[in-house]
This record gives structure tokens, sequence and C-alpha cells, in this order.
């Protein structure tokens, strides 16, 4: 009964070693697969963010590389916005200038058309 009892233990664990190496070879082909998508979305970003030097190549595209282009185009960004508000300013400006010159004008004409 002893030598049964360790049998029908042998194969229970003989069981889930099966069921952990399938397991196993299950995680490596997501985590495979999970590179592979990584790979794919770094060149991906690197070819939006710079065309010739995604894939020409042929080398692995770094995360590294993907973080610091980002950042150079977020930067990029934040200066346009600066000097888009810069230039809603001068625009705001010139506007009042323009609209103080008319005005003198239309005193100036007014005056002189009294005159004359």
């Amino acid at each position: 009964q002893v030598e049964e009892e360790l049998r029908a233990a042998c194969a229970r664990q003989a069981g889930q070693l099966r069921e952990m190496g399938r397991r196993e070879r299950l995680l490596r082909a997501e985590l495979r697969r999970a590179g592979e998508q990584l790979e794919s979305f770094k060149t991906q970003v690197m070819q939006v963010c710079s065309p010739s030097a995604a894939g020409t190549t042929g080398k692995s595209i770094t995360e590294k590389q993907v973080i610091e282009k980002v950042r150079q185009l977020s930067d990029e960004n934040q200066q346009s916005h600066e000097r888009e508000k810069c230039l809603q300013e001068e625009l705001s400006s010139r506007l009042m200038k323009e609209k103080e010159v008319s005005a003198n004008f239309e005193v100036f004409k007014n005056c002189l058309q009294e005159l004359q």
C-alpha cells in the first residue's frame, strides 16, 4: 500500500512537473513576443521621430535612444509653444498700436477737415 501511495505521489509530481514545464514554455513564448513587440514599437517611434535614424542601420534601437528622441521632441514642442506665445503677444501689441494710429489718423483727418 505504501508503494501504491508512493507511485500515486510520483505520478502527481510528474503531472505537476509537466504542467510547470508547459507553463514555462508559454511564458517564454509570451516573453519573446513581448520583446519583439517592444522592438517593433521602438522602431516605429524612431521612424516617426527621425525617419533617417530608424531601420537604416539594421541595429537594434535602445530604450535610451527612444527616450532621448521623445525628450528632444518634447523640448522642441515646448520651445514652439513659447515662441507662439511671444508671437501672439507681439501681434496683440502691434494691433493695439495700429488701432492707436488709426484713432490718431481719424482725429488728424477731422482736424484737417475743420481747418478746410
